[in-house]
């Protein structure tokens, strides 16, 4: 793959060294944009050693008036002539730069008229990672497509131990190689995926639900539309942007899931039941919104429909893949709701583990097959996850698939 390294002005720019080596003995075309800032801490000669190739440091050329004509559109044939840019360190400032469309010098301008596929490994002080404009920026690059890999836990060279280390050079470059060999293997079938919590009212203006982001379901939409499938999204509310290519249905409550599972059953080969649904709701709910008093207030709950149980009996020869988020027991609980449910396979976390599931951006799982087999998946970001568990998904359906050759 014809890759764009960008280098960022912080301490972790001499990583990036590391970086462009791992990519290039990977067999990626490398090419090596630098801030100013980057330039303080490592000299362009070492990227320039390590790629064959020119090593972009402004954007504009110093020395002839032709040179300077052409180094003044550079940035687009850059653009233009490679498939993924990837910053490491991103740097604070360059995450802002990024987010609100500001365009300075070489990589920002780069980074909005590029095209492709974008990566972006963030290394800072703690206190800025965790600064409320640069998570707003990062989630506004997230939304926009971007890849991050967060950067990791430690001793900081400002002589702190937090959150803001570049990560392995070797993990950036085992991210990049999942986008950079996107596969096909899904072609032909159609994956339902669910996502998301359900909302439960008890009353016109409250109700009962989860912690559930729906990330881990949208990486999953994402990640087997990317390897061929159409995909059927079918989520509960979050704030997500829907991935390329992917058929949304929203849905509120557990029975307008399992409305909309069933309604889209027949066309389906493939389910992925990732949804946090509510396991309890309010079978009568009052026209007015409920009266807060001194009183303790009870209330009685029916169960919602088991989804993924009736799925597991009416299935026939679609693969069912179930989750199951427990806070304990985690192993025995992942089997029994196997089992019992009747999926083919079941993908488990524990929820109550910091910095990991509900709610964040990375998730650390167990993947079982009815074999008896199972796959340990992580810590790592969602979307690496997906592919992992779609790797599973596509081994068993050809395992399945020989069985039934021979048969």
């Amino acid at each position: 793959m014809r890759i764009v390294v960008g280098v960022g002005g912080g301490i972790a720019a001499y990583k990036a060294a590391e970086l462009v080596r791992a990519l290039s003995q990977r067999g990626h075309d490398v090419q090596v944009v630098m801030t100013k800032g980057a330039q303080e801490f490592i000299q362009p000669l070492t990227f320039a050693a390590l790629t064959g190739r020119k090593v972009i440091t402004g954007l504009f050329s110093q020395s002839s008036s032709q040179d300077t004509l052409s180094s003044a559109v550079e940035h687009i044939a850059v653009a233009k002539d490679n498939e993924l840019l990837v910053v490491a360190p991103a740097t604070a400032d360059l995450l802002a730069k990024f987010a609100v469309g500001l365009a300075d010098d070489f990589l920002s301008t780069l980074y909005l008229a590029f095209t492709g596929k974008v990566v972006l490994s963030p290394a800072m002080n703690t206190a800025m990672w965790e600064h409320p404009a640069t998570q707003a920026n990062l989630e506004t690059l997230r939304k926009r497509g971007c890849s991050i890999v967060d950067p990791d836990e430690g001793w900081l060279a400002c002589g702190v131990t937090g959150t803001g280390r570049l990560p392995d050079p070797v993990r950036i470059a085992d991210h990049v190689d999942m986008l950079a060999h996107t596969k096909t293997d899904f072609t032909g079938e159609v994956v339902l995926v669910t996502a998301g919590p359900t909302q439960e009212a008890l009353d016109p203006v409250r109700y009962i639900s989860n912690r559930s982001s729906g990330k881990m379901g949208y990486a999953l939409a994402a990640a087997a539309a990317r390897r061929g499938a159409r995909v059927i999204l079918i989520s509960g509310p979050v704030n997500l942007p829907v991935p390329p290519h992917v058929q949304i249905i929203s849905i509120k409550t557990a029975q307008e899931m399992r409305n909309a599972v069933f309604a889209h059953l027949e066309e389906t080969t493939i389910i992925l039941k990732s949804a946090a649904v509510a396991d309890y709701y309010v079978a009568h709910i009052p026209e007015q919104k409920r009266k807060k008093t001194a009183t303790r207030l009870s209330l009685e709950l029916d169960p919602t429909p088991d989804i993924l149980a009736e799925l597991g009996q009416k299935k026939g020869d679609r693969l069912l893949i179930g989750f199951a988020a427990e806070t304990e027991n985690l192993m025995e609980e992942a089997r029994r709701k196997m089992n019992i449910k009747k999926c083919d396979m079941l993908v488990a976390n524990l929820v109550n583990t910091s910095g990991l599931g509900f709610e964040s951006d990375r998730n650390e799982v167990e993947i079982l097959s009815r074999s008896g087999q199972t796959v340990h998946a992580g810590p790592a970001d969602k979307n690496e996850i997906a592919e992992r568990i779609l790797d599973q998904v596509a081994m068993l359906r050809l395992n399945l698939r020989a069985v039934d050759a021979t048969a």
